[in-house]
């Protein structure tokens, strides 16, 4: 076991396991033997005091396979009906399989609209809490049955994503179909070596990774990787593995050397802002002056009306808004105290002549340090 490793593991109880459908998907549309193996490895764990959380892909791989399809579904009405059909025999696969070791299952349906709605977020956090202290597995999908592109997660991995955020996990695995991360296309021409260690997420780094989903899937490799950079940057580290390997959670567990681990960020976001940053969409643009910029990336300061250029986009007080530079870069998102129509009327002032301009002055701040994540 190496000492990355060592200390990653230590302690790490919350196992949150995204098992993509490259893994789960066979002959009968699930792979039955794979979910039978990677049931009884998490059996044995949560007997010795772990608690896994599953986010899981292969309702719309059972649904074709229902359906008798062969080729990728391509119009989201398609993928929405074959999840409707694959997601209850998903479910009674995992039920069935759990219950063969005593363990109860639960199924959590998500679109986007439950985790950017704050007292949503908040209930499913919650209600996650309270299978954990009872024992109970939850296996979270997305509600593809239902959802459309501007509530989509886009992929499983951004889910998990998400949903380590909600939970709270130690640890993110991540289980494909592939051994981990290569440094070029393993199936492309030239030799590919195997990453074992990622301890900073650079361009070099999501280069190296494939955005070629297979043909049941939603993301290739890319998608993995930009998930590992969100749950990293609230501190949670990651491990991309191949999930039909035999005994690969007990390997991952037990601290050996297999698939790519994605250490955590020393200086990480809370949950607040880590809900801030990766899971709301913003709503517009504020373009900031250079001032404003070291304020809020040297300082940890707020950002005042005073350091405003211009505002770009319709939104209102409590939007989720992105800050950038006078190059366009982004430097932060936030929610905002004022809506775009007057933030425009006030740019460039200071805040004592808020209350003068519109007549009140709720705060000074146009975004608070507190509800603001940084980015760079």
């Amino acid at each position: 076991m190496s000492e990355e490793r060592a200390s990653i593991l230590k302690g790490a109880k919350r196992i949150l396991v995204k098992i993509g459908s490259g893994v789960l998907t066979g002959q009968d549309g699930l792979d039955l033997d794979i979910i039978e193996h990677l049931v009884d490895e998490i059996s044995v764990y949560s007997r010795k005091g772990f608690h896994f959380v599953i986010v899981s892909s292969g309702a719309i791989a059972s649904g074709m396979n229902r359906m008798g399809f062969t080729e990728k579904l391509k119009s989201l009405p398609q993928k929405q009906a074959a999840a409707a059909i694959g997601q209850g025999r998903l479910m009674r696969v995992y039920s069935n399989a759990f219950g063969r070791h005593g363990l109860v299952t639960a199924q959590i349906l998500l679109t986007m609209n439950d985790l950017t709605d704050r007292q949503r977020f908040l209930n499913i956090r919650n209600t996650l809490s309270t299978l954990t202290e009872w024992g109970v597995v939850p296996i979270i999908n997305e509600n593809d049955s239902v959802s459309v592109d501007e509530i989509k997660f886009g992929d499983n991995d951004n889910l998990a994503a998400m949903t380590a955020n909600i939970t709270e996990a130690n640890i993110l695995i991540n289980l494909t179909n592939t051994e981990g991360l290569y440094d070029r296309d393993p199936r492309g021409p030239e030799k590919s070596r195997l990453i074992s260690l990622v301890t900073e997420i650079t361009a070099e780094i999501e280069a190296a990774a494939s955005s070629e989903p297979d043909t049941v899937g939603m993301g290739g490799m890319k998608s993995k990787v930009i998930a590992a950079r969100k749950v990293t940057a609230f501190g949670i580290p990651c491990i991309i593995a191949h999930g039909k390997k035999t005994g690969i959670l007990s390997d991952i567990l037990s601290g050996r050397e297999t698939g790519t681990l994605f250490l955590p960020m020393a200086q990480h976001l809370k949950s607040k802002k880590f809900w801030i940053a990766f899971t709301l969409r913003s709503r517009g643009k504020i373009f900031i002056d250079s001032g404003a910029k070291d304020a809020i990336i040297n300082h940890g300061r707020s950002l005042l009306p005073s350091g405003i250029i211009r505002v770009e986009g319709d939104f209102h007080v409590g939007d989720p808004v992105t800050c950038v530079d006078v190059n366009g870069v982004s430097i932060a998102k936030g929610l905002v105290n004022y809506r775009s129509s007057d933030i425009d009327r006030i740019k460039g002032l200071k805040t004592s002549r808020i209350e003068q301009v519109l007549g009140d002055k709720p705060y000074d701040e146009i975004i608070h340090r507190d509800n603001m994540a940084v980015s760079k």
